[in-house]
């Protein structure tokens, strides 16, 4: 019984959440690939993917690199 409950809260606290917490941020980026880009991936969703595959160090990226101010591009 115990270790049913300690793999649930790490499937939890280190997948659920964080995907939920970058699908529902405000900071994720767009859902859809901007116009001519090269990827067909929206930042969005490549945040999503990358929590997805590395869960809480995927997380940990997602929120320092939404610390950062962004650049302005001339």
């Amino acid at each position: 019984m115990m270790e049913s409950l300690v793999a649930w809260t790490i499937l939890t606290l280190g997948w659920l959440l964080p995907l939920v917490h970058v699908t529902l941020s405000s900071r994720g980026g767009p859902w859809r690939a901007p116009q001519g880009a090269g990827c067909p991936l929206s930042p969005r969703l490549g945040w999503l993917v990358l929590v997805l595959l590395a869960g809480p160090l995927g997380w940990l990226l997602f929120m320092k690199a939404r610390e950062r101010t962004p650049r302005v591009r001339s």
